[in-house]
């Protein structure tokens, strides 16, 4: 018997959804939607539905699953756009709502479950997120099978095309399960067949673009297990025992298996090692360490000739350590991040390599400047305190745990992990790291944003790249100190010279409108009549071109039956413009673009426009006058 069962026996209710774990719940959305529960019945479904659906996904949330495009996230985002477009369709909820019963459902559970109060904020504006997403999907895609449904009712078919159902999904972003649950509202069903056949389309496609050609095995050495020892060597000997050809877009690369190894295969978001294997008679290039079935595959553009020598194999250990620096670094970050902005703070994925490093993590809101500040501040001052490295490796899952251990969330975890600790922060983490943080140098923040609905990311340099970033940006400081060089304060001289552009700009515009009526004056006293039309054709001396459209526009308005070509050489390049009143493209079959067409060779150039206006530009000046006299010409 569950829990709601129970609820209902006890207070002697004839619904699951009347006991006090829903109802004030179920209020609130009446409040909100200005609807009553238990008049209709859809109407009585949907808010039934919403308010299952927030508790379900309140609780996921809090416990650390956010909506995501995959696994377990995937299973959360489903149930939440579900609420969602029952609010839509029959509660008329076109803006976000689904957030405000939130702190109805705190009142309900949150002495029971005090996680609900601690993650309020999280919980709260990952939903607001994911309303706000949704619900631009939801109207374009709804407006789009309405329409579908009503065809498909007129046709006397109960089927909808599979395409249609595939065309929704792949340009609107409209899932299946959702288009299904409409349609069958509506006594309508979709043809599954061609939509397995249209999506078994787009992934052929997509195979085919990234078709791979790889060879068998050849067996040089029989080895069941390959040994990884790049976490105490670099360099060590070795002997290949396997490869294989490998072709893709016309390249060829070789896959090289070694006895043991130094070289770290790519994984847990950190790049793979490069280096070389020598022997007494040739020196091949590792370009790449990527893991495949638990075997660890070297990359090289070319096959040793002797494939059964020993080699010495090389790491590059100047781009590993950089890399290190950056790894150790996020692990510095991830700790950080939740003592200064909120234990609720998860890592959601991460890149390293030897330029720089990529951390998600789990947050509702951009961090501050202050925050970024603080973060930044923290984690150099563990990289001062030069804090030791203590590696566990091999060790139970337990004994990470009484470490206090973070293990990531979706990761798999055998049975002995390895757990790297630099002082209070404990990771479990098969990555390569330094041997104590100051060797990191010197960690700077270079940008923060979301990445996905309650998911930010960081991105920052370490070591050599932070000592690159920071001396840049000193020479930028040190140069515009030589332009200012009586100033004792570079930022007053900075502000009052952005003061006096904003000054100078305005007073420019004073002196164009001058300059515009002046010409436009000018130009009216040279209108001729040409067969009923009023005519200017002249050569103007402008320095904008953007001032020529403007004098275009004005003198449209001011003229009747106005037929303008003016031309002008602006900052050495020849700009053309035609201008021709409405009444004349109607009568007379005048058309600005087409005569722009033709002229513009004159000028060496080319442009268009519409019928009433075009403009043209090119690079002979000289060309200006008889382009002009072509358009007149032209009447």
């Amino acid at each position: 018997m569950g829990f709601e069962r129970l609820c209902r026996v006890v207070q002697n209710k004839n619904s699951n959804y009347d006991i006090d774990i829903f109802a004030p719940i179920i209020k609130e959305i009446e409040k909100i939607t200005n609807l009553k529960y238990n008049e209709d019945a859809k109407i009585s479904i949907a808010m039934r539905v919403i308010a299952d659906h927030l508790r379900t996904v309140s609780f996921s949330i809090a416990d650390g699953q956010l909506p995501e495009n995959e696994k377990a996230g995937y299973v959360i985002r489903r149930i939440l756009r579900r609420a969602l477009r029952y609010g839509f369709t029959f509660l008329n909820q076109k803006q976000p709502f689904i957030y405000k019963l939130f702190p109805v459902l705190i009142e309900v559970l949150g002495e029971a479950y005090p996680e609900l109060i601690k993650q309020q904020n999280i919980i709260k504006n990952v939903i607001l997120n994911e309303e706000e997403s949704f619900l631009r999907t939801l109207e374009t895609g709804i407006a789009t099978l309405e329409r579908v449904i009503e065809q498909t009712k007129k046709s006397g078919y109960q089927i909808v095309s599979g395409k249609t159902a595939f065309e929704l999904y792949d340009s609107a972003g409209f899932p299946l399960d959702l288009t299904e649950l409409i349609l069958k509202e509506n006594g309508l069903i979709i043809n599954k067949r061609e939509y397995d056949a249209e999506m078994l389309k787009q992934k052929t496609r997509s195979k085919n673009a990234a078709q791979v050609e790889t060879q068998d095995w050849t067996i040089l050495l029989e080895d069941d297990i390959e040994e990884f020892i790049g976490y105490d060597y670099t360099e060590t000997k070795l002997k290949i025992t396997r490869y294989r050809k490998v072709s893709q877009k016309k390249k060829d690369l070789y896959h090289l298996v070694f006895n043991y190894t130094p070289f770290y295969a790519e994984s847990g978001g950190q790049i793979g090692d490069t280096g070389y294997i020598q022997s007494d008679t040739e020196k091949i290039k590792i370009i790449d360490t990527k893991i495949e079935h638990n075997v660890i595959i070297h990359y090289s553009t070319e096959l040793p000739k002797n494939l059964t020598t020993t080699f010495k194999a090389v790491v590059n250990s100047e781009r590993r350590q950089l890399t290190a620096c950056n790894h150790s670094s996020t692990h510095l970050l991830h700790n950080t991040l939740r003592k200064i902005i909120g234990e609720h703070i998860e890592q959601k994925g991460s890149f390293v390599d030897n330029k720089h490093l990529r951390f998600d993590f789990s947050h509702f809101q951009k961090l501050t400047e202050e925050d970024l500040s603080k973060v930044e501040a923290e984690v150099n001052k563990q990289i001062r305190q030069n804090i030791q490295l203590i590696e566990r490796r091999d060790i139970p899952m337990s004994v990470a745990e009484e470490m206090g251990a973070l293990a990531l969330f979706g990761e798999k975890y055998g049975d002995l992990v390895r757990a790297i600790k630099f002082g209070d922060s404990v990771e479990l983490c098969g990555g390569i790291h330094v041997k104590a943080t100051g060797e990191i140098g010197y960690f700077k923040i270079t940008s923060e944003r979301a990445v996905a609905a309650g998911i930010r990311r960081i991105e920052a340099i370490t070591s050599v790249e932070s000592e690159k970033y920071i001396n840049s940006k000193m020479k930028i400081v040190e140069q515009i100190q030589q332009i200012f060089k009586a100033s004792k304060n570079i930022v007053v001289s900075v502000e009052k010279l952005v003061t006096d552009n904003k000054s100078f700009c305005k007073q420019i515009d004073v002196f164009n409108k001058i300059q515009l009526s002046s010409i436009k004056e000018e130009l009216k006293t040279k209108l001729e009549n040409i067969n009923g039309i009023n005519v200017i054709a002249q050569k103007i001396e402008i320095d904008s071109a953007d001032l020529i459209k403007q004098l275009a526009f004005e003198l449209k308005g001011e003229i009747n039956n106005l037929f303008l070509v003016i031309g002008a050489n602006v900052n050495g390049k020849a700009i053309i413009a035609i201008m021709i009143s409405n009444n004349l493209i109607d009568e007379k079959g005048l058309n600005a673009n087409t005569i722009i067409r033709k002229i513009s060779k004159e000028i060496q150039g080319g442009g268009g426009g519409q019928p009433f206006f075009a403009t043209a530009g090119g690079k002979n000046i000289n060309g200006i006058d008889k382009a002009i006299k072509m358009a007149v010409e032209s009447l």
